[in-house]
C-alpha cells in the first residue's frame, strides 16, 4: 500500500498540480524536491513508496537523479512525470529502472492509473 509519495521538480506549479491529482481520500505523506540531488536526498532519508520524477532539472536532472536511486534501491519505484515523450527519452528511464512514465501536464485519470499499477505490482 502506497504511504509516502516524493514528488522532484524544479517547478513549484508542476508540484502543486501533480499534488492535487492524488486521490484526496488517501492520507499520504508527500515530500517535495526541487532538483535531482534534492530529490536522491530526500529519497535516502524518507524511503518514499512511490516517486514522481521530472526530467528536465538543474543541479541533477531526472535521469541522473534515477539512476543515483536505482544504485540505492533497485526496488525504488521511480515514475517519470515528464513533457518529453520522445520514444528514445522513455525507453532510457525505463531501461535505467522507472517503473511508469506520465505525460505532463498530469491528469487524475493518468495520474490514479500510475499508482493502482504499483500497487497491482505490490500486490
Amino acid at each position: 500500500m502506497i504511504r509516502k509519495i516524493l514528488i522532484v521538480d524544479d517547478s513549484p506549479i508542476s508540484r502543486k498540480m501533480l499534488k492535487g491529482c492524488l486521490p484526496k481520500e488517501r492520507d499520504f505523506e508527500i515530500e517535495e524536491a526541487g532538483d535531482g540531488a534534492a530529490g536522491l536526498d530526500m529519497f535516502k532519508m524518507h524511503s518514499p513508496d512511490v516517486t514522481f520524477m521530472d526530467l528536465t532539472m538543474p543541479v541533477m536532472d531526472g535521469v541522473q537523479a534515477l539512476e543515483e536511486i536505482m544504485k540505492y534501491n533497485r526496488n525504488a519505484v521511480v515514475i517519470v512525470c515528464t513533457a518529453d515523450v520522445q520514444m528514445k527519452s522513455i525507453n532510457r528511464v525505463l531501461d535505467l529502472g522507472a517503473f511508469h512514465v506520465v505525460k505532463k501536464p498530469p491528469t487524475k485519470g493518468n495520474i490514479f492509473k500510475a499508482l493502482d499499477l504499483v500497487e497491482e505490482r505490490s500486490g
